[in-house]
């Protein structure tokens, strides 16, 4: 993975950070997404597969601090696995049921300690039980002291009233077990918040959702509603189309790569050309886990993430944005729970029963 991310970066390796001492507290933000959805190496910064991830490769790398050994120790599920990495414990919650995460999110960290309001930590996330993801069940934080979360199928659903034939491409709920729907809770966005808050119509959001293509480019259509309209300070989007791979078609795996390296790219420039994000943005991307390989006579290959090999554990993890270091590498193996402890270092909260360390490279 390092050939590949020297080869993005040329003879640039190491430039100058732009200090983020310099922003005041108030104006420091985060955008975190997850590369959700479990991809491997081999088709992404092996030479091989790079030719999926253009912008990540061409245009992300570049301005980042580039991290290729994170390493994933918990539950290779896509609800508990991002639950870890927004707790900075490894959960061991039912990845199938809607619970909360037993441990405080870095959403409860942030707005207990700094004293934010609910408006200014938000969750963008795919529906399969990921309603429950923005607060724990931690009596020292708990109810009201975590994340809105946002789900853009629940909220598509709701305004199609049951009429939905023109958007299930859009509406596929879980890609592991088309029988699991989880019950709602948890301090989740409604359709009536709709227009109040993202000021915009029902008719409007059904008209756009109409010309979208999966279900991120709905989630991240609804991310950049909340940047132009809330500006929140710490904003979580998780992306799920490449896990179309529980399907077994390596081409719809592929396009899910593709997509996800797309917007990635599409976010990091609305950062840039929203007033409230540009110059005192972090952007972190790190996928929640890899997929099996290929020569692991216990998997499914690309097709699953289920024997807890080398390549279903180890993925990577960039930063851009003020501060940091751009043109950098690094190979020092870290864990995913290290992302929280590093969140509160660069917005001054103390994740006191997260389990990671702060990443010293950032800070």
């Amino acid at each position: 993975m390092r050939t590949g991310a020297a080869m993005a970066l040329g003879s640039t390796l190491i430039g100058n950070p732009v200090a983020l001492a310099g922003i005041p507290a108030k104006k420091r933000k985060v955008v975190v997404i997850t590369f959700g959805g479990g991809a491997r190496d081999q088709e992404t910064f092996a030479p091989e597969g790079q030719e999926n991830i253009p912008h990540l490769m061409r245009e992300l790398i570049p301005q980042s601090t580039f991290f290729t050994q994170v390493v994933n120790r918990g539950i290779l599920g896509h609800y508990v696995a991002t639950a870890s990495l927004a707790t900075g414990v490894y959960e061991t919650i039912n990845n199938f049921a809607s619970l909360p995460p037993e441990h405080p999110t870095v959403f409860e960290y942030f707005r207990k300690d700094l004293k934010r309001p609910s408006t200014d930590a938000w969750v963008v996330a795919p529906s399969n039980g990921f309603n429950r993801i923005g607060e724990s069940n931690n009596r020292a934080y708990g109810p009201g002291l975590g994340a809105s979360v946002i789900l853009p199928k629940h909220l598509l659903t709701a305004a199609m009233s049951g009429r939905t034939t023109d958007y299930e491409h859009l509406l596929r709920d879980n890609y592991e077990s088309p029988l699991f729907a989880p019950d709602l809770g948890g301090n989740e966005f409604q359709l009536q918040q709709l227009e109040m808050m993202l000021k915009l119509s029902v008719d409007d959001f059904k008209s756009h959702a109409l010309t979208l293509s999966s279900p991120d480019e709905l989630s991240v259509y609804i991310a950049r509603r909340l940047m132009r309209q809330l500006a929140p300070s710490l904003l979580w989007i998780t992306m799920h189309d490449i896990d179309i791979a529980h399907a077994g078609a390596y081409s719809l795996y592929i396009d899910g790569i593709r997509r996800t390296d797309r917007l990635c790219a599409e976010m990091w420039k609305a950062i840039q050309s929203e007033p409230e994000y540009a110059g005192n943005t972090t952007l972190f991307i790190l996928p929640d886990f890899g997929r099996d390989s290929d020569g692991d006579s216990g998997g499914n290959g690309f097709q699953h993430h289920r024997t807890g090999d080398a390549l279903s554990r180890t993925t990577w993890m960039m930063a851009l944005g003020p501060g940091i270091r751009e043109g950098a590498v690094y190979d020092r193996p870290m864990q995913s729970t290290d992302l929280v402890p590093t969140l509160g270092s660069l917005l001054g909260f103390s994740p006191s029963l997260a389990q990671g360390r702060p990443i010293v490279e950032l800070l």
